[in-house]
């Protein structure tokens, strides 16, 4: 019961901001991760990192999906791909060559909180995208959600 408590409350929370779109947004992305933030913050990180890696649970939401990283670029939990977390993706290049995972610990390290543009696959569609993040420290820990650009 807590749990679909706990997604509806999340459903609730994103859908003004998806209403009109047929993707998910940056708003919602960032939105996303100020819900995740707060879980993280309540749940603990054994409870939150699980519910964050379910591909199939409340923090899994059309193309959005909520990753989390150390410090040092190791994946603690992905949203889309279960096969990342554990290990360490601080060398991670996107189609351009982009160190995308070290430049948000990057990001994390020197404002906390901020936004990140670099091309990734969309689980969706299986194409190479635009895709813009946002990001928060909280501790030692990111949290990440992105959008694909239209």
């Amino acid at each position: 019961m807590k749990k679909l408590l706990a997604a509806a409350t999340l459903l609730l929370a994103l859908w003004p901001a998806a209403r009109a779109e047929d993707r998910a947004t940056t708003k919602l992305a960032e939105a996303m991760v100020h819900k995740a933030v707060e879980f993280l913050q309540k749940e603990g990180p054994e409870k939150a990192y699980a519910t964050f890696s379910d591909p199939k649970g409340i923090f899994t939401y059309r193309d959005l999906y909520i990753t989390v990283y150390d410090m040092n670029g190791k994946c603690l939990a992905h949203g889309a791909n279960k096969d990342r977390v554990g290990k360490s993706l601080i060398n991670d290049k996107d189609a351009d060559g982009k160190l995308f995972v070290k430049e948000r610990v990057e990001i994390a390290a020197r404002d906390g909180k901020g936004w990140q543009e670099y091309k990734f696959l969309n689980p969706a569609n299986q194409k190479v995208e635009i895709k813009v993040a946002y990001l928060e420290r909280v501790g030692d820990v990111i949290v990440v959600c992105g959008a694909y650009k239209p």
